[in-house]
């Protein structure tokens, strides 16, 4: 089997153009196969090994702990392995086709609480146009749920303050409507009147909406500094990135009682279960919801009472 690996790594640095620690990657994966197959079958022949061979290699995995990560990475590289294998006429079969890799581990993502996201909107110096700029992103980015990059990449043609709506451009140039609160819109138009103005260097005719303390189109690397050092001013101890209030804005929606197919439309997820992490947060409220409307929720209490 060994040998056919070097064949199979060879293959894939002619064909696909894999860089190294790619390549490395698959070549570590292979060689643990091949080195558990052999000491616990006395498998060494690529045309040897069957279905369940494979689905043994996997079970010891998990019994070392292995994460899913880790085992759907190798499940990965032992499939391509052998479907290059099968077509190569190393095999006579495909031992991988019915592996399949475990589920990925849901977690759930980081927010901050409401008075977390105050202090950190009120955080920016507003005695300068900077400040005014970083309080209007951090405004739209809470308002809105964007990712940095879409705020980033927002032209001044984008926005809409008369109807209060902000057309984002999202992953695969993909648009969608986003609306704002007046909160953000107030932000946007002080901005706009009177911080951008002074951004922007004379002559300039730049579209990009946040501009950096060059005039030029705010970077996501920029803004990633300036959310990091407002948090620290804000004092706000849980880490901080721009994602961080993507992850409030949704969480803080659905906590308020918004159905996740809005959220999801808002937020820009092609899936429903993406949106779906928010949900657990909300499982209190539903428990509230049930207690008051519920004709029997209360009929136990009501009969420990008398």
């Amino acid at each position: 089997m060994n040998q056919d690996i070097i064949t199979f790594l060879s293959h894939l640095r002619a064909t696909r153009h894999l860089a190294a620690n790619s390549l490395d990657g698959y070549r570590r994966d292979l060689e643990d196969v091949s080195r558990d197959l052999q000491e616990h079958d006395d498998i060494s022949r690529t045309a040897d090994i069957k279905p369940h061979h494979l689905s043994s290699y996997i079970h010891r995995l998990k019994e070392q702990g292995r994460t899913n990560a880790t085992v759907s990475r190798r499940i990965v590289s032992i499939k391509a392995f052998f479907q290059f294998a099968l077509e190569a006429g190393m095999t006579g079969a495909n031992p991988a086709l019915r592996l399949s890799p475990p589920r990925a581990e849901r977690r759930s993502p980081k927010a901050l609480s409401l008075s977390d996201v105050e202090r950190l909107l009120e955080a920016p110096d507003l005695s300068d146009e900077a400040g005014v700029r970083d309080r209007t992103m951090l405004e739209t980015l809470y308002a809105t749920g964007m990712r940095v990059t879409e705020l980033t990449g927002l032209n001044v043609a984008d926005v809409r303050t008369d109807l209060r709506l902000i057309v984002c451009r999202g992953t695969g140039g993909r648009e969608r409507m986003i609306p704002i609160s007046s909160m953000c819109r107030d932000w946007m138009l002080k901005y706009l009147q009177e911080a951008r103005p002074g951004l922007l260097r004379p002559g300039s005719v730049e579209n990009a909406l946040f501009l950096s303390h060059l005039g030029s189109r705010m970077t996501r690397q920029g803004f990633w500094k300036l959310i990091k050092k407002h948090a620290a001013a804000a004092g706000v101890s849980t880490e901080v990135t721009p994602h961080t209030l993507r992850h409030s804005f949704a969480y803080h929606l659905v906590d308020n009682g918004a159905d996740l197919r809005s959220v999801q439309e808002i937020l820009g997820h092609s899936d429903l279960t993406a949106t779906q992490v928010y949900q657990p947060s909300s499982k209190a409220k539903l428990r509230d919801v049930y207690d008051s409307f519920h004709p029997r929720a209360g009929a136990a209490h009501d009969d420990e009472d008398q």
